[in-house]
C-alpha cells in the first residue's frame, strides 16, 4: 500500500485539514534520513493535498484555550485584533504559513475576515445533525459527537443537569432511545465506563459507526510484519508494513509542568489492550488529574495506562506536552486503531489480549 501521510510539511493532519496518499514507497532509511532531518512532512513534492478546507464556510475551529488571540497577520508578533473564549465556534476560511521557520507548527488559521489564529489552540470540527434511530442494539451502539460539543445530562432533559460538555469525534456508548414529549426531542442514553453511571445527551449530535469504519486495515499482513515506531526527538509515529512506513503521524508525548515531568517511556511495548472509547480521569495515569469523557481510539500498550490515543483538548501537535501518554489526533489514532492488533468490532467495547502490534519507542 501507498504511505498513508497524516504530516504536511509545516504541521499535521489537522492543522492543514487534509489526509494525503503518497504513491511511491520510501525506504526504511529513507524514511529515517527524512525525519532525522526534519522533512518527515515533504517527504516528496508529490504529495497531493486535498483540503477540506475546499467546504468551507463548513469547516470549523472550536476554541481550545482559556482565550484564543485573532492576530493581524500570522504571527505572534503581530496586533492582537480580538479575542474569543474557550468552545467558541469559529469560521475556518482558510491557512497560512508563519515566517518563523523554528517554529514546530507554522500553520495559523484564517478566521473570515477578522485575522489569524494560530492552529493549535484550534481544534477543527464540523456541525452535522442526525436522523435520530429508533432502536439501539441490545449490546449498544458506539456513536461519535458530530458537532463542536453537545452538553450531557443527567436526564433526558434540557432542563437538567449538565453532566459532561462532550466534543467533536469523541465515542461514546449508546444503550436506549427516549423521546422527551414535552421538548418533542430524542434523545440517546451514553454509558460512562469510568463511574460506572449513565446521562443523556441529544441524538441528533451523535453519529453511529458502522462496521465498515471499523473493519481491520491492511489485515492481509501478517501482525509479525507490522510495527510501530515512535520518535520522540521528532514527535512523531510511524507505521511499518514489512520493513517499509504506510502511516505517519504527528503526535505529543510526555512533557514537563509544574506538577512534574511526565516521560513518556522508552522500549519496546505491544498494542495488549485497546477500546474504542474511555473515559479518563483522576487516578489514570493518562489523565493525570483531568476528567475526560469520551477519549476516543485508545491503544494500551502498558498496563500503568501509557496509551496511543485520540485528543479532542488540543491540537498543538509536535511538541512533547502529554502527561505520559501519545496523543494523536481523533482520526490518526483511528487509524491505528484499526491498523493494529488484536481487532475489536464495532460491537465491542474492548479487546485484552496476550499479544499485539509491536510499539517501539526511541529517542
Amino acid at each position: 500500500m501507498g504511505v498513508q501521510f497524516f504530516i504536511h510539511r509545516h504541521a499535521g493532519l489537522y492543522p492543514l485539514l487534509g489526509m494525503d496518499r503518497y504513491s511511491n514507497c520510501l525506504t526504511r532509511r529513507e524514511f529515517l534520513k527524512l525525519s532525522a532531518a526534519g522533512l518527515l512532512g515533504l517527504a516528496a513534492a508529490g504529495l497531493h493535498l486535498d483540503p477540506v478546507l475546499a467546504e468551507a464556510p463548513e469547516q470549523q475551529g472550536r476554541v481550545t484555550v482559556p482565550l484564543l488571540a485573532i492576530y493581524d497577520r500570522p504571527a505572534t508578533d503581530g496586533k492582537v485584533v480580538k479575542q474569543y473564549w474557550r468552545d467558541l465556534v469559529l469560521p475556518i476560511t482558510g491557512t497560512a504559513i508563519s515566517d518563523d521557520e523554528q517554529a514546530y507548527n507554522r500553520v495559523w488559521y484564517k478566521i473570515g475576515d477578522e485575522g489569524y489564529a494560530y492552529s493549535g489552540s484550534l481544534q477543527p470540527v464540523k456541525t452535522i445533525l442526525n436522523e435520530p434511530v429508533n432502536n439501539l442494539p441490545p449490546n449498544g451502539a458506539l456513536v461519535e459527537v458530530s458537532v463542536p460539543f453537545t452538553d450531557a445530562h443527567v436526564e433526558p432533559r434540557t432542563s437538567s443537569k449538565v453532566a459532561y460538555r462532550l466534543y467533536y469525534e469523541t465515542t461514546h456508548w449508546a444503550d436506549q432511545v427516549i423521546y422527551e414529549k414535552d421538548e418533542n426531542k430524542v434523545w440517546y442514553r451514553l454509558l460512562d465506563d469510568k463511574f460506572d453511571t449513565f446521562y443523556y445527551a441529544p441524538a441528533r449530535h451523535l453519529r453511529l459507526l458502522s462496521a465498515e469504519e471499523l473493519a481491520p486495515i491492511s489485515p492481509h499482513v501478517a501482525n509479525v510484519n507490522k510495527s510501530i515506531e515512535i520518535r520522540l526527538i521528532q514527535q512523531v509515529v510511524v507505521a511499518y508494513e514489512h520493513s517499509t512506513p504506510v502511516f505517519a503521524a504527528r503526535v505529543a508525548t510526555g512533557g514537563k509542568f509544574r506538577s512534574g515531568t511526565y516521560s513518556t517511556p522508552l522500549g519496546r511495548f505491544m498494542t495488549y489492550h485497546k477500546r474504542p472509547s474511555r473515559h479518563m480521569a483522576a487516578g489514570d495515569l493518562t489523565a493525570s488529574g483531568y476528567d475526560l469523557p469520551g477519549v476516543p481510539w485508545v491503544l494500551y500498550i502498558t498496563e500503568s495506562g501509557i496509551s496511543l490515543h485520540g485528543t479532542y483538548w488540543h491540537n498543538d501537535f509536535g511538541r512533547p506536552r502529554s502527561h505520559g501518554c501519545i496523543n494523536l489526533t481523533p482520526k490518526a489514532a483511528k487509524w491505528l486503531f484499526r491498523w493494529t492488533e488484536p481487532s475489536v468490532s464495532v460491537d465491542k467495547k474492548y479487546a485484552y489480549k496476550d499479544f499485539g502490534t509491536l510499539v517501539e519507542i526511541i529517542e
